[in-house]
């Protein structure tokens, strides 16, 4: 019983804590948590763009003057490429973008004390259901999973001493000829 209210002490000190000493660490550095929504454009032959949004998660830390981090981040997106007629000659197929996981790094630095500026790489995988349309009736084909490569840039300001703004662009290459491009938005917070 000492120990969970020790634990249970020592837990609520920490939170009471943890935003004086964020306040006095270097800026751009520990725990941070964001929401994320932007332009999604997806293409393999054609393409199609639409609206993503998501959440992700990272640690930062100071290194030699630059800052460095690990990243995650799960998203969805509103982007449907079609071809066909939709008739029982020509039926309409479509593959519709769903959940993409991402987990990376980056590597930025501190500009004028407010802003961090970034690049970042990883691994991505993005999945898509595919569907038959002939007009009649519509079927599930199924969903498949495809692994790619994530490059991007970006930059955070901060707007407080534990929030920040963003803005990012990412490029991904997945199997199967697929690419997305994007253009995002975020607002964070550190802890």
């Amino acid at each position: 019983m000492r120990s969970v209210a020790f634990a249970a002490i020592l837990g609520s000190t920490m939170l009471v804590a943890a935003p004086a000493m964020a306040q006095t660490a270097a800026p751009f550095t520990g725990a941070r948590v964001e929401g994320i929504v932007g332009y999604d454009n997806v293409k393999n032959g054609d393409n199609d763009d639409a609206v993503m949004y998501g959440v992700a998660a990272g640690y930062d830390m100071q290194m030699n003057g630059l800052v460095v981090g690990i990243e995650g981040e799960a998203a969805d997106s509103d982007v449907r490429q079609c071809d066909g007629l939709q008739s029982a000659v020509s039926p309409r197929f479509c593959a519709k973008a769903g959940r993409d996981l991402y987990a990376g790094a980056r590597v930025g630095t501190v500009v004028g004390g407010r802003t961090l500026l970034y690049a970042k790489a990883g691994y991505t995988n993005a999945q898509f259901k595919l569907t038959s349309d002939n007009g009649t009736s519509e079927t599930t084909l199924g969903k498949t999973n495809l692994d790619g490569i994530r490059a991007g840039v970006g930059a955070e300001y901060a707007v407080g001493p534990n929030s920040y703004v963003k803005a990012e662009y990412r490029y991904s290459n997945y199997e199967d000829g697929f690419t997305r491009n994007q253009a995002v938005a975020g607002f964070g917070f550190r802890f």
